[in-house]
Parts: C-alpha cells; sequence; structure tokens
C-alpha cells in the first residue's frame, strides 16, 4: 500500500501524523510512504530524516493524488477538499459532528473516512484519542492558569494561593481521560478541585485516584451541581465527551453571566461543538475572547502546542491500526478489528457511525461486513 502523511495546514498546528521511526516501520513491512515536503518541521523532524527512514519526500499534490492511505493529525480542511476522491481512506481526527460541511464533502467524494477519536475497544477504551487526551488536559491547566494572570486579562488568582489566603478554584466537567488529567495537574499546583460527572462510577474512581484527603471533591452532574460549582470557580474546564457525538451543552449562558469577572473557561470539547453554550471555535494565533467578561479559550487543536511530545504519542497509538490497514488492506482490516472497525465514519456515500449520523443528521447505514 501507499501511505502518504501530508503538512497539517491548520492554524498553528505543528504536529505530523507520524514520526521517521513509523514510516520505517511501515517501509520495513514493504509498503511506500510519502511525505509532504516540510512534514515535520514544526515537530522537529526534517524531510532528510524521513528519507533516511526510506521515505519519499514530495510536494503536497504529489501526496494527495498518489496514495492509497492519507494519514494525517486533523480534518481536511476546505481548501484540501479538492484532494478527495472516491475509494481514498483518510485516517485523521474528524470530530465530524461539529463539522457539516466535510461530512458533506466526504459523503459526496465517497471517501473512506476513519476517525481516530471513535477507534474504540470492547472496554469502551479510546486507545489513539487517549494520548491526546492526556496532553490535552495536561495543557488545560497551564493555559488555565496563565490566562488568570492579571496582565493576560485574568482575575489576578494564584490558582495555588500562600499560606493564609485561599487557593483558586478549578472545576472540571467530566471524569473521563481529559478530566482525570486536568484534575492530577490542578490538584499539583495546589488548587481546590472539583470534578463533575453523571457517571457516579467515575466519580468513585476519582475518590480512588484522589483520596479522601486530597484537596479534589466529586460533585454529581445535574444541573443544580453544575450551576453551584461553575458560578463559584476561578478556572472552568470542559472535558465531557461522547464518542462520536456532540457534546451537550452543560454549562448555560446564565451560569457564565455569573460566574466571576476574570474567571477563565478553558472547554478542551470544543472539537465535538463544546459542553459551554458561550464557547466557539478560536485558534492559537487569537485563542481567547470574552463573554460576560469571563475568558474564553477554544483551541480545537490543543496537543498542537507541544507538537514533539504529541508527535511521539500519537505514532505510539496509531501506528498498529495504521500497519493492519496497509497489511491487510482495508476490507479485511476491520473486518478482523472491531475497534478498527468502530473508527468508520463515513463510507461509499453513507455514514456509518450512529451517534455522528445523529449529530449532522444524516440517515444511519451501517455495514455489518465489507
Amino acid at each position: 500500500m501507499i501511505i502518504g502523511i501530508p503538512r497539517e495546514i491548520k492554524d498553528n498546528e505543528y504536529r505530523v501524523a507520524l514520526a521517521p521511526s513509523g514510516a520505517h516501520t511501515l517501509i520495513s513491512a514493504g509498503h511506500r510512504v510519502l511525505v509532504e515536503t516540510g512534514a515535520g518541521k514544526g515537530s522537529g523532524f526534517s524531510d532528510a530524516q524521513y528519507a533516511s527512514a526510506g521515505a519519499e519526500v514530495a510536494e503536497r499534490g504529489i501526496v494527495w493524488k498518489t496514495v492509497d492511505m492519507i494519514v494525517k493529525v486533523k480534518e481536511p480542511l476546505a481548501e484540501e477538499y479538492r484532494y478527495l476522491r472516491d475509494g481514498l481512506i483518510i485516517f485523521t481526527f474528524l470530530h465530524l459532528a461539529a463539522d457539516l460541511p466535510l461530512a458533506d464533502e466526504l459523503i459526496k467524494n465517497r471517501v473512506t473516512a476513519i476517525a481516530y477519536e471513535t477507534v474504540e475497544t470492547d472496554g469502551r477504551g479510546l486507545p489513539i484519542l487517549a494520548p491526546m487526551s492526556e496532553i490535552a488536559g495536561r495543557l488545560s491547566v497551564q493555559i488555565g492558569v496563565h490566562f488568570l494572570l492579571k496582565h493576560n486579562g485574568g482575575e489576578g488568582v494564584l490558582i495555588g494561593g500562600v499560606p493564609g489566603v485561599p487557593a483558586g478554584s478549578a472545576v472540571i466537567i467530566g471524569a473521563g481521560t481529559v478530566g482525570m488529567n486536568a484534575a492530577k495537574i490542578a490538584a499539583g499546583l495546589g488548587a481546590r478541585v472539583i470534578v463533575l460527572d453523571s457517571n457516579v462510577d467515575k466519580l468513585r474512581r476519582v475518590e480512588d485516584v484522589f483520596g479522601l484527603s486530597s484537596s479534589v471533591e466529586t460533585l454529581y452532574a445535574d444541573y443544580a451541581g453544575i450551576d453551584s460549582a461553575v458560578t463559584a470557580c476561578d478556572l472552568l474546564i470542559g472535558a465531557a465527551h461522547q464518542p462520536g457525538a456532540r457534546t451537550p451543552r452543560l454549562v448555560t449562558a446564565d451560569m457564565v453571566s455569573r460566574m466571576k469577572k476574570g474567571a477563565v473557561i478553558v472547554d478542551v470539547s470544543i472539537d465535538q461543538g463544546g459542553c459551554v453554550e458561550t464557547i466557539r471555535h478560536t485558534t492559537h494565533s487569537n485563542p481567547v475572547y470574552y463573554v460576560s467578561g469571563v475568558i474564553h479559550y477554544g483551541v480545537a487543536n490543543m496537543p498542537g502546542a507541544v507538537p514533539r511530545t504529541s508527535t511521539l504519542a500519537l505514532t505510539n497509538a496509531t501506528m498498529p491500526y495504521v500497519l493492519k490497514i496497509a497489511n491487510l488492506g482495508f476490507k479485511e482490516a476491520v473486518n478482523t478489528d472491531a475497534s478498527l472497525k468502530r473508527g468508520i465514519n463515513i463510507h461509499a456515500g453513507s455514514v456509518q457511525h450512529k451517534y455522528v449520523a445523529e449529530a449532522i443528521g444524516k440517515d444511519w447505514r451501517p455495514v455489518a461486513v465489507f
């Protein structure tokens, strides 16, 4: 199989889908790998390193038009739609629940689109999303603390406090991978942390991890619980997630209007639409805006800020699946790997994932066997 690694063109996206080590693994298995010129530069990988691994370094058009499968980090943007074609496999983060135009293009062009974020194990694990969620969760607190500084527009609160002065409060909505990692960093900085979730088993896990004597509390995520926690916090982390589905709006505009002036919202779930009613997409080059005096951060590609770490972690997570598709071909790969099959969002002009279909208002036509 011929695999293409294009350069990412999303705003300040410095990750690359495959490190040179991953290219070497594929080439050693008998496959061709085409890497766009400069694709790895932002992550610290040169064209020469890819060439040394056996990859072919080529211009953008050649990479897209020559290959059987495109492996990316982020979803194709509008200027890449012209490369979409019947039979092309795209394996990347797609987040189609919040991107109807892209879904329509993939359907129209009969692209086989497999989303990293919906590759799901029998135990409901998300093996490719998990490392990026870990990174985003940890970054979310760093980012929030940065914008809490007065000269960055925040209320001027030191999240960890000092002796005799109360610590700031961090509220985290969602006790999954993002939420747990955010809680670790926030607690490590000395914040008073409240983690909310509607799954009591997840809240039990939070208590098991942090212990009853820690500064981390749990709270059931009903309307009253969210309202009381959000309106009193200094930093709000949105970490709600359901694979493939649009994130429910759990924090209302009214709640935001009653938050402290200069408080910060970092909605990590923005790539699936966001769990805060007032959140919208922002970019690394223009990351924040204010609503009701509250700072909103809605960057959808947060791990792109630490591309070296993210690229290596992503390569580790995707390689088993990329190799399986390359070795076996698409049909046999998905028919022998249930996790990979769950990752299929669109194939042969139809939506294959139930929650994606519901989110974008399309019919769901799953194919049992390809």
